[in-house]
């Protein structure tokens, strides 16, 4: 798992990942797999190209915000969102010590359009319905969520009429795509990749409209050459491991308007 995630369900994956959230930030790898997803998000959704400024933003499974951070100076807001406080909690602090005053952070499992949690569509009225988007992301947080369909639908909810989700993973591509987590990061993984067709088809059945799924990148990962080969909470060796071939998919459809 390359960028935080996530709305989980199981107390376990939050767990982890708030375990490991103050150290998130010093892997290189969340940051390379960040700047990819951002590069894409910029190549692919036509209203990053044509009016960002205008954009509200929800990211969902943002972590400590490394994509957040990337997303926010090109639009007008970004509203991050994650289940795991620990990794809000970096977050805030990072938001703090920065000159980004466009992200806002929460901390939610989300599964309601209406959640209270979320800003409200009027900041004069605190209590009334809540904000609507533009733009949808998640970056390396489907794999982590055990029923996507409820997910899809609470991103469907959370879209302004016209507006667009944009999520990206890595692709199932068959069993060795489950080396892309050592054993002891298995903690909270669902599904080894997201499998193109099979997203297409949800996401279709959801209710979403001009549903694309392709592959945006292609990175290679050093993974174990047998399970349990990286000792948790140390370094990987360079005479461990061997590098692997991944593609990543970016899983896009709008809301009809």
């Amino acid at each position: 798992m390359a960028s935080a995630a996530s709305s989980l369900t199981s107390a376990g994956g939050n767990d982890r990942f708030n375990k490991e959230a103050a150290a998130w930030d010093s892997n290189p790898f969340v940051h390379q797999m960040s700047s990819e997803a951002w590069k894409a998000l910029q190549k692919y959704v036509p209203a990053l190209q044509s009016h960002p400024k205008d954009l509200d933003v929800l990211e969902i499974g943002c972590g400590t915000g490394l994509l957040s951070f990337l997303v926010a100076p090109a639009v007008h807001e970004v509203v991050a969102v994650d289940a795991a406080e620990g990794m809000i909690d970096v977050l805030k602090t990072k938001i703090d010590k920065s000159q980004t005053k466009n992200i806002t952070p929460v901390a939610v499992l989300l599964e309601d359009p209406d959640d209270p949690s979320l800003p409200p569509a009027d900041s004069n009225v605190p209590s009334g319905p809540r904000k609507r988007f533009d733009l949808i992301t998640s970056h390396l947080v489907l794999h982590h969520i055990p029923e996507l369909e409820p997910v899809l639908k609470t991103m469907l909810g959370c879209l302004k009429p016209g507006g667009i989700i944009a999520l990206t993973d890595f692709e199932d591509f068959g069993p060795e795509a489950k080396r892309f987590h050592p054993q002891n990061k298995m903690g909270g993984v669902e599904r080894h990749g997201i499998n193109a067709a099979w997203i297409s088809s949800l996401m279709t059945q959801v209710g979403f409209h001009d549903v694309d799924v392709k592959v945006a990148w292609e990175h290679k990962k050093k993974v174990e050459r047998w399970p349990g080969e990286f000792a948790p909470e140390e370094p990987i060796g360079p005479d461990q491991g061997e590098l692997m071939n991944f593609s990543y998919v970016l899983c896009m459809g709008s809301k009809p308007a």
